[in-house]
């Protein structure tokens, strides 16, 4: 087996979030939200945890707990991104370093996943790396909330989309309640890993054409004609939490009840 990635995670963790204001401290089995993603960031084998944060209270809820450092941010970030950006400059990580942006709502991201999105941007040379699952119903497909990529035979990401894709054409001309045999869909996961060089490069590109129309961050990259490497999520990612909705299905799946 081989050793371990060399990397160090880094969670944006924004208190103003639009949809579910306050989110990452708002209670999940009675502990912050941001303390349970912050633990299984710990749990990868991360070689250093950090906070990326705007608001003292959520650096608060971090407080004392053993391995992970705070960054203070601007309050201004347009984006998660430039958040780490300036969490990278804060901490001084060196240009190699491989960084893994864990979002602030994942409080069940399997530490396989972390260090295996930390593997994927090693073994393939890319600038930046992500990961994807099966999707396998039309449902997910049409839904403009998950977002789907497709890949080249590389494994390298052709493409992100809230829009259904790819299309299939022939059986979709007479049901769309099934999507046909074969695995071709994915979900993409929003978990990344670049080195810390490139994400202060992904920090100062301008926005592109295509992130504008769809609102994904990741096809800035794709436009300006870099490369981001997919692997598949060694075990499942359950979904994060965006709304209050999300976040009582998150308190019933740790009291271990299906909803």
């Amino acid at each position: 087996m081989s050793a371990s990635p060399d990397f160090v995670v880094a969670i944006p963790a924004r208190h103003a979030a639009t949809r579910l204001p306050g989110k990452p401290l708002r209670l999940l089995g009675a502990e912050p939200l941001v303390l349970h993603v912050a633990r299984r960031a710990l749990d990868a084998g991360a070689r250093q945890v950090w906070l990326a944060t705007d608001d003292i209270r959520v650096a608060e809820a971090l407080a004392g707990v053993d391995g992970v450092r705070v960054a203070m941010t601007s309050a201004e970030h347009a984006s998660g991104t430039d958040r780490l950006a300036e969490c990278a400059a804060i901490a001084g990580w060196a240009p190699d370093t491989v960084v893994v942006n864990l979002q602030g709502d994942e409080p069940f991201a399997p530490p396989s996943g972390i260090e295996a999105v930390a593997r994927t941007l090693i073994d393939s040379g890319a600038p930046m790396a992500t990961l994807a699952e099966p999707l396998l119903d039309a449902a997910t497909l049409f839904d403009p909330n998950t977002v789907k990529l497709v890949r080249a035979a590389s494994g390298d990401a052709l493409y992100f989309s809230r829009a259904p894709l790819p299309w299939p054409r022939d059986a979709f001309a007479g049901d769309r309640s099934v999507l046909p045999a074969g695995g071709h869909w994915l979900r993409h996961i929003g978990i990344y890993a670049y080195r810390a060089g490139f994400l202060q490069a992904f920090a100062q590109m301008p926005p592109g054409t295509l992130e504008r129309i769809e609102s994904l961050e990741q096809l800035r990259v794709l436009e300006a004609g870099h490369r981001i490497a997919v692997a598949l999520a060694p075990e499942p990612f359950p979904p994060g939490v965006d709304t209050l909705e999300d976040l009582e299905r998150a308190q019933a799946r740790l009291d271990g009840v299906s909803r």
